[in-house]
C-alpha cells in the first residue's frame, strides 16, 4: 500500500494517508495511530477507547453498499483494509478524497490542538432548523447523498468525557462560522445560508492521560479558542480545496 505521511506534532501520535483497496475498489484513508489507546468521542460510534482514528474516502461505486449496510461495513472494514480489529478503530466515511484533506494546528503555551478536516458542501448543504428533510432511517438503511464535512480533532492534553462532548459543540459552531464566511447556501433552498451538510460527523480524541485533564472546552476558555480556530481554519481550507477547485474546472 502506498502511504503519505501527514505532519502532526503530538507525542505518541502518527498520521498518514494510505492508498489501498476494499472489496477490489480503490480507496484512500487518513489513518491516525496512537502508541496507546486513547479516549475518543465520535458522533457515529459514541465513546470509544481506541488505537486508531480514520477518515475514509468512499467512492460512488461503494457508496450504495455502505449506505445500505453501514453497520456491516464498519464491522469488517478495519480488519479487511488494514488488519486492525474493529474494536481498535473508530472511523468516518466521506465522498471526499484525502487529496483534499486540510490540516491546521493551533497552540497556546503548553496546549496544542490539531484539526484534520475534509469537506464537500455542494451536494447536500442545508440550514438546520429551517430546511425540510426527507430521509427516514428504517432498519439502518438510507438513501445516498453527496457531500460531507468530517472533522477530526486531536489535542496533546487529556480531556474528560464532558469536555470531549462539549468540544463537539465548539467545533460545530466553528464549522457553521466557516460556512457563513464562505456564504455556502442550502442545496435545496438556496435562499437559506447553510449551517452544515446532512451527513456531517466529528471525532474528538483526548491526549495522553498524563497530568490533570481539561474539564472545560467551551465558552470563554483558551482550549475552546484553540478548537474553534483550528476547526474553522481547517474546514474553510477543506471547502476551498474540494468545492472551489471544482467550480474553476
Amino acid at each position: 500500500m502506498k502511504e503519505k505521511e501527514i505532519e502532526i506534532n503530538l507525542e505518541g501520535t502518527r498520521a498518514k494517508v494510505v492508498f489501498h483497496a476494499y472489496r477490489g475498489i480503490k480507496l484512500n484513508t487518513l489513518l491516525v495511530s496512537f502508541e496507546e489507546r486513547r479516549r475518543t468521542l465520535s458522533t457515529l460510534d459514541g465513546f470509544r477507547d481506541v488505537n486508531y482514528v480514520a477518515n475514509t474516502f468512499i467512492p460512488n461505486n461503494l457508496l450504495e453498499h455502505t449506505m445500505n449496510d453501514f453497520m456491516g461495513f464498519k464491522e469488517t472494514f478495519s480488519e479487511m483494509a488494514f488488519g486492525i480489529p474493529a474494536d481498535e478503530m473508530t472511523f468516518l466515511g466521506t465522498g471526499v478524497s484525502m487529496d483534499d484533506l486540510a490540516v491546521h494546528e493551533e497552540s497556546y503555551q503548553e496546549f496544542k490542538v490539531y484539526c484534520l478536516a475534509t469537506a464537500g458542501v455542494r451536494g447536500n448543504a442545508m440550514r438546520t432548523g429551517v430546511d425540510k428533510t426527507f430521509w427516514i432511517e428504517r432498519n439502518g438503511k438510507f438513501e445516498e447523498a453527496a457531500g460531507t464535512i468530517n472533522t477530526l480533532l486531536f489535542t496533546n492534553v487529556p480531556l474528560t468525557d464532558g469536555s470531549l462532548a462539549r468540544a463537539i459543540i465548539t467545533a460545530t459552531e466553528a464549522k457553521t462560522a466557516a460556512l457563513q464566511d464562505l456564504d455556502v447556501r442550502s442545496t435545496s433552498a438556496p435562499q437559506n445560508q447553510a449551517t452544515g451538510t446532512g451527513t456531517d460527523n466529528v471525532i474528538v480524541a483526548s491526549g495522553k492521560m498524563v497530568g490533570n485533564p481539561v474539564w472545560i472546552t467551551g465558552g470563554h476558555t483558551k482550549m475552546s479558542e484553540l478548537i474553534g480556530v483550528a476547526t474553522k481554519t481547517a474546514i474553510t481550507e477543506a471547502i476551498k480545496k474540494h468545492d472551489f477547485k471544482k467550480q474553476k474546472t
